[in-house]
C-alpha cells in the first residue's frame, strides 16, 4: 500500500493552493489526486469545435490576498502581457431598459411607479429594522429588513429564488458580508432627486482575466509552475471510498492509499457520508447550474458591459456575460470560416456553407434544483436563445455559429438554514476524530469564502494548520476576511 505523510484530493483552486504551500515549504511527503484528466476544478474552460472559449461561470480574477496574486503571477505572468484589466460594467434589465448596478443603489433608473415603491419600502424597513428586537432569522427577512417590500418585491425576490434555485426565505443570512450590498436610504433618495447612477460597489469593480485559455489556463498553469515536481500530482483518480477510520483512500481502480492527513475539497455532504454522519449530511443542500454559450458572427452590440443580471421571468438565466470582452481569444479570429449552425429565431442556417467572422460570445447561467426549479434539459439552450432576444442580448437574425452546454451537479453551496450548525458541527468532528481537513468551495460549504482567491487561501492555510497549528483565518473569519476589501498581507508566495 502507497503511504504518504499529507493527501490532497482536488486539483481545484484549493486543492493546488495546498500544493503550491506544501512546495514552497519544501514537505516532502505529499500527493495531490484529482478525478479529471488535468487541474481546475470546478475554475476550469471549455473549449467548444467552433473554438469559442467558456468557463464555467462567471470567474473573474479579483484577491483579497497578496499570496493568491503572486501565486497566480509566478504562473501565468505579470502586467498586461498576460493579463487583461477591466473595469466592471454590469447592469440589471428589467422594465425594458438597463438599471445600473447594484439595484438597490440605482433605483432612479426605474420607471416612476417603481421608484416610490422603492422608497416607502426603504423608509418603512429601516423604522422596522429600528424597533426589532431581534435579528433577522432568515434571508427574505434581512431583504425586507435592509430594503424594504418594494426592492424584495420587485428584485431581491425573484432574482435571488433564479440565482439560489431556492426560495430566500429557507436561506440563512450570516453569510451576506459583501455579496449583497445594502442601501443607504438617504443615498438612495439622493441619487433619485439628482437622477445620479452609482456602480462603483463591491470588490470586484475591476478584475482581470488572462488573455488566453480562459480561466482554466491559469490553475492548469499553477499545478504546472508552482506545485513542485509533477510526479507530486497524478489525474483520472476517482475516489471510490475514504475508509476514515484507517486513513486509507481506495480508488476505483482499487489502488490504496494511506495518510496521516487528509485535506479533501471533496463536497462535503459526501464526506460526512463516507463517516457514517448520514443525517447531518442531509441536512445541507445544493444547486446545479447550467452553463450554456453561443458564438455568434458579428460584433458586440453591448460595448463595454461585463455581465449582466435578470430578475425577471422573460428569461431562464440569472446572469449573462459578454464573454468575448474578457479576451479576444476567447473566440477564434475572423479569418476562422464558420457555417451558421442556425439564426437566433430559429431560422435555417448557411447548409454548411462557411464564412468568416469576425465572432463575439455570450454565456449564460441556469440555476437548477429538482424541489424548488427544476430545469428541462431537451428545451433549455432554445429557451436560452429565445430569452436572449426577448432581454435583448441577440437580434432575432443573429447568426450562431457556435453552441455550448453544460450542467454541474454541483453549482452552489446553499447558505440553508441548518448550514451554519452542520459546518460548525462537521469541520472539527472530521479533523479531531479523522484527521480530515474539509476545505473549499463544497469541502467547507461557505459559499461567502468560496472565489477563487478564498478557495485557494483555504488549501494554504489548512496546510500550515496541518504543520504548525496556525489558525485558519480565511475559513473561521469570513467578514474579517472580506472586510472593505482590504488586502490580506501576511502570507506571500515567492516562487
Amino acid at each position: 500500500m502507497e503511504r504518504v505523510d499529507i493527501l490532497v484530493l482536488g486539483a481545484g483552486p484549493t486543492g493546488l493552493g495546498a500544493a503550491s504551500r506544501l512546495n514552497q515549504l519544501g514537505v516532502k511527503s505529499w500527493l495531490l489526486i484529482d478525478s479529471e484528466p488535468e487541474a481546475g476544478g470546478l475554475a476550469c474552460t471549455d473549449k467548444t469545435p467552433e473554438g469559442f472559449y467558456f468557463d464555467m461561470g462567471g470567474h473573474v480574477i479579483f484577491s483579497h490576498f497578496d499570496y493568491f496574486d503572486q501565486l497566480l503571477d509566478a504562473a501565468v505572468g505579470e502586467g498586461e502581457q498576460h493579463w487583461n484589466t477591466l473595469e466592471r460594467v454590469s447592469y440589471v434589465w428589467m422594465c425594458n431598459r438597463w438599471v445600473a448596478y447594484p439595484f438597490q443603489n440605482n433605483i432612479s433608473n426605474l420607471p416612476l411607479e417603481h421608484q416610490i415603491s422603492c422608497i416607502n419600502g426603504l423608509i418603512e424597513a429601516k423604522v422596522s429594522n429600528a424597533l426589532a428586537k431581534t435579528p433577522p432569522s432568515n434571508f427574505d427577512e434581512w431583504i425586507m429588513r435592509v430594503m424594504g417590500e418594494g426592492i424584495a418585491n420587485i428584485f431581491m425576490r425573484p432574482y435571488n429564488f433564479k440565482v439560489w434555485a431556492i426560495p430566500p426565505s429557507l436561506m440563512q443570512c450570516s453569510w451576506l458580508g459583501e455579496r449583497v450590498a445594502t442601501a443607504n436610504v438617504a443615498k438612495v433618495v439622493e441619487n433619485v432627486l439628482r437622477n445620479k447612477t452609482e456602480s462603483s460597489w463591491g470588490p470586484n469593480a475591476v478584475f482581470r482575466f488572462p488573455l488566453e485559455g480562459g480561466t482554466g489556463s491559469i490553475w492548469k498553469k499553477v499545478a504546472k509552475k508552482c506545485c513542485g515536481s509533477l510526479d507530486k500530482q497524478r489525474y483520472n483518480c476517482r475516489v471510490k471510498k475514504v475508509h476514515a477510520e484507517d486513513h486509507v483512500v481506495e480508488l476505483e481502480d482499487g489502488h490504496k492509499i494511506k495518510y496521516n492527513k487528509l485535506l479533501t475539497t471533496l463536497p462535503l455532504d459526501r464526506t460526512l457520508e463516507q463517516v457514517g454522519k448520514v443525517e447531518l449530511s442531509k441536512k445541507l443542500t445544493y444547486s446545479s447550474t447550467n452553463v450554456i454559450g453561443i458564438g455568434i458572427r458579428g460584433i458586440s452590440p453591448h460595448e463595454n458591459k461585463c455581465w449582466m443580471y435578470y430578475p425577471e421571468d422573460n428569461c431562464p438565466y440569472y446572469r449573462c456575460t459578454v464573454f468575448s470582452l474578457y479576451a479576444e481569444k476567447n473566440v477564434p479570429t475572423k479569418d476562422i470560416l464558420l457555417p451558421t449552425i442556425r439564426l437566433a429565431n430559429g431560422g435555417e442556417g448557411s447548409n454548411g456553407t462557411a464564412k468568416p467572422g469576425p465572432y463575439w460570445s455570450l454565456m449564460f447561467e441556469v440555476s437548477e434544483s429538482a424541489v424548488h426549479k427544476p430545469v428541462n434539459l431537451d428545451t433549455i439552450i432554445q429557451e436560452t436563445i429565445q430569452g436572449a432576444i426577448n432581454t435583448k442580448m441577440i437580434q432575432p437574425t443573429d447568426e450562431i455559429v457556435s453552441i455550448f452546454h453544460r450542467r454541474l451537479e454541483r453549482g452552489y453551496p446553499t447558505p440553508c438554514l441548518k448550514r451554519d450548525s452542520v459546518v460548525t458541527e462537521a469541520l472539527p468532528y472530521l479533523k479531531k476524530t479523522h484527521d480530515i481537513w474539509s476545505r473549499g468551495r463544497f469541502g467547507a460549504w461557505k459559499y461567502e469564502v468560496g472565489n477563487q482567491d478564498h478557495s485557494c487561501m483555504q488549501g494554504v492555510e489548512a496546510v500550515d494548520n496541518m504543520l504548525t497549528g496556525t489558525k485558519e483565518f480565511t475559513l473561521l473569519y469570513p467578514s474579517l476576511t472580506n472586510e472593505g476589501g482590504a488586502k490580506n498581507t501576511d502570507l506571500k508566495f515567492k516562487k
